[in-house]
């Protein structure tokens, strides 16, 4: 894998322009799936993980094309619902295809996932969910299929927790039901289910209620195509706003939603970041101290995302006291601590909960990234320490961060990409 070499102090100035959701395109395009004509989805990143469900759907015997931004899918014409291992393990996001191939063909089998090792993800709440939509499930050797055993007049569906993934895959497969009545409750509220759901909708389902903890999903026959745009990556604007306000920078973030980055916003301005709205997708963010200390709970939208918390622990980590971040998501997403104690970093992690005493500097350092969200992090620590960093094993960071090393340099930032 390669390495990206960053060298710090850097004070973060220009703009920059957020790419769209990748975690908005792949359960769209996974639903796709459902569609028995073209469907063209614009605002697509260009990303590691964009390509791998390309594949996915290519392997299913769609025709894709993508290029620009521009993904064009045309339904299969010789349809193969086994899934093969090479593709599924790369990601989680993968697994969701089990149910719309089901749906559409009556059986398909997907091994289960790989992805990112952020802590347990088990796709119980998957499986469970099909069940309940009439599906019969088997597991062996690793691979997962499903099976259209009976019709199902109505399907309650109550999520011990909201899983975003499990919301995903429950309404896509739920929506060409035909017949079948399907509530989710507990359901994940992310800006990323209301865009799925706005997709369905365009592509002739009927899904009421994404954006709440109640969704309905009324099955159709089928779904025919449509033309979507996807919506800015909140998680990649996050990231940029955090890597500014670090870096005591001054610099604007466009092509974002301002209401989907509400708890980030909230827990800056406590912080001390100056934060301005300039147009409806355009904030200028400016920081000219060390951050005051704060405490922060990560929970399930519209609380402040598990995907920013290594992000907002590097921001922390300099900061005039000692603040506490609470990670309920995913209690033991913390393996980025250890690679940012090597800058010089004091954080005490326990039980879920991170302890971070500020800090006046970090020195640069060799780190190798454990996941995605952690290889944004340790740049971001590059970014504000003195000296040279080597951010090992970084490949990774392509999986959820387009033209990052041109956007950050065009931010001033001094980073290099090597293999």
């Amino acid at each position: 894998m390669g390495k990206l070499i960053v060298e710090g102090p850097v004070r973060l100035t220009g703009s920059v322009r957020v790419s769209g959701s990748k975690n908005s395109a792949l359960p769209i395009l996974a639903a796709a799936l459902l569609c028995d004509e073209r469907v063209v989805l614009e605002n697509v990143p260009n990303l590691m993980d964009i390509h791998t469900m390309i594949e996915i759907l290519s392997a299913a015997g769609c025709r894709v094309f993508f290029e620009n931004g521009v993904a064009i899918i045309d339904p299969p014409t010789n349809p193969c619902t086994d899934i093969p291992y090479e593709l599924v393990r790369k990601m989680r996001a993968s697994f969701n295809v089990l149910g719309p191939l089901a749906a559409k063909f009556q059986k398909a089998s997907v091994s289960l996932p790989g992805g990112c090792s952020i802590g347990v993800r088990p796709v119980d709440y998957h499986l469970e969910g099909l069940q309940k939509l009439g599906f019969s499930i088997k597991i062996e050797h690793g691979i997962v299929t499903a099976e259209m055993e009976k019709k199902i007049d109505e399907a309650i569906i109550s999520l011990p927790f909201p899983s975003v993934g499990a919301t995903e895959h429950i309404m896509t497969t739920a929506a060409i039901l035909d017949g079948t009545h399907t509530v989710i409750e507990n359901a994940a509220m992310e800006p990323e289910i209301e865009d799925l759901a706005i997709f369905l909708n365009r592509a002739g389902c009927r899904v009421l209620g994404a954006g709440t903890k109640r969704i309905e999903v009324f099955g159709v026959k089928k779904a025919h195509g449509c033309i979507h745009k996807i919506i800015p990556d909140r998680i990649e604007a996050g990231t940029y706003i955090i890597a500014i306000a670090a870096t005591m920078g001054d610099a604007i973030v466009e092509g974002l939603d301002v209401s989907h980055l509400i708890s980030l916003f909230d827990v800056l301005k406590n912080s001390g970041v100056s934060l301005s709205q300039l147009d409806r997708d355009k904030v200028r963010v400016s920081m000219d101290r060390r951050p005051d200390p704060i405490k922060i709970q990560v929970t399930p939208y519209p609380g402040f995302p598990t995907d920013l918390q290594p992000q907002i622990i590097v921001f922390l980590s300099k900061a005039q006291g000692t603040s506490t971040v609470i990670e309920t998501v995913f209690k033991s997403r913390f393996q980025h601590v250890d690679e940012l104690r090597r800058f010089g970093a004091k954080i005490e992690v326990s039980d879920g909960t991170a302890i971070v005493y500020g800090v006046e500097r970090l020195s640069g350092a060799q780190v190798s990234a454990t996941d995605l969200r952690a290889a944004a992090a340790l740049v971001i620590a590059g970014l504000i320490a003195n000296g040279t960093t080597s951010v090992n094993e970084v490949d990774q960071i392509f999986r959820g961060y387009e033209d990052i090393v041109q956007k950050l340099s065009n931010l001033s930032a001094v980073i290099e990409y090597q293999k």
